[in-house]
């Protein structure tokens, strides 16, 4: 089984320090600029330095074999703000996007967006559905104007149980059905450690076709007694939907994708640590190896991308014991 390993949004190298994708300014501080149209003018500036930094972040990904990348959700400052509604940045920014895109496919990049935990379907509030929609869309966009087709994805949580956890599950299932296609063939559900268990979240996965990224660690922390890996040929089946695989020839189907973080310490088993162990991950990995020919892990931990690389470097020791390193982020598992 082939492995690869990717990070989320910043790089935590020192030759990338101070390059950051998700530079910021606030409202207050865009309020604060008497001449409105200097303001979004400033927006726009910050926006474009986040994506030509979002490059350079893919250019050290490419020189260090690192294939799979998640974006971060924050290129465009107070992008969904209501106070900015009549403000469309896309246009002046199409071609800092574009460029961002064409790398990424010409490197045969994995890229993906996780809508912050504000975006949420399983909400009984009409203006909160309402948001988490216009969010989707947000994110929509950024894909559609680097040029990605529908193999970049937009993974969410199914959100809160609000009292009532069947309920919540039902109207996920109605707004989820509601929208577009295309942002269906775009979307992804996580389980999550507190609400929604792998199970109850893979089952929402089966009833709406939409794939299934299996957090470990979540699952670790809120399970039903299940081992993640007995629920992995009803993942595995999730991610063989017309939704999963729209835009990807039958000769090259995307990769079902888990995330891989380790806890902070007993007292906090919630939390993400520095780095990732490689034991239990790789106990995982092993238990799936016979039946998935290919696998992407997305490394949720402190250090980004140093836990990727720290990660890889203890993979080495496991050489002679069924693992082997094809190149810096990329591994090959046998049972």
């Amino acid at each position: 089984m082939k492995v690869r390993f990717g990070y989320v949004a910043m790089s935590t190298s020192e030759v990338m320090k101070g390059v950051s994708p998700s530079k910021t300014m606030t409202m207050k501080s865009f309020q604060k600029i008497a001449d409105r149209p200097a303001a979004i003018r400033k927006l726009e500036h910050i926006a474009a330095e986040n994506l030509h930094n979002t490059l350079r972040l893919l250019k050290h990904n490419t020189y260090n074999d690192i294939k799979v990348y998640r974006l971060t959700s924050k290129l465009i400052p107070l992008a969904t703000h209501q106070d900015l509604a009549d403000w469309d940045p896309f246009a002046v920014l199409q071609s800092a996007f574009r460029e961002v895109g064409d790398y990424a496919n010409t490197h045969g990049m994995r890229l993906s967006f996780h809508p912050d935990h504000f975006t949420v379907l399983s909400t009984p509030r009409p203006e909160v559905l309402k948001s988490s929609v216009r969010d989707l869309s947000y994110h929509m966009r950024m894909l559609d104007a680097m040029g990605l087709n529908a193999r970049a994805k937009n993974n969410i949580h199914v959100g809160g149980s609000y009292g009532d956890k069947q309920a919540a599950g039902e109207r996920f299932v109605d707004a989820v059905t509601s929208l577009p296609e295309s942002y269906k063939q775009r979307l992804t559900f996580e389980n999550d450690d507190k609400t929604f268990t792998a199970v109850e979240t893979l089952e929402l996965c089966e009833r709406l076709a939409i794939p299934m990224v299996l957090d470990i660690h979540h699952h670790w922390v809120n399970n039903d007694g299940e081992r993640p890996d007995e629920l992995w040929s009803r993942v595995l089946d999730t991610w063989r939907t017309p939704y999963a695989q729209a835009d990807s020839p039958s000769d090259d189907p995307l990769p079902p994708k888990i995330h891989a973080s380790s806890p902070k310490g007993a007292s906090d088993p919630r939390s993400h640590a520095d780095g990732v162990e490689a034991g239990p991950l790789l106990e995982f990995l092993r238990r799936i190896a016979s039946y998935t020919d290919a696998v992407d892990v997305m490394i949720e931990a402190k250090l980004k991308d140093g836990a990727l690389f720290g990660l890889m470097d203890e993979l080495k020791r496991y050489e002679e014991d069924g693992v082997k390193v094809l190149d810096g982020a990329t591994v090959e598992i046998t049972p």
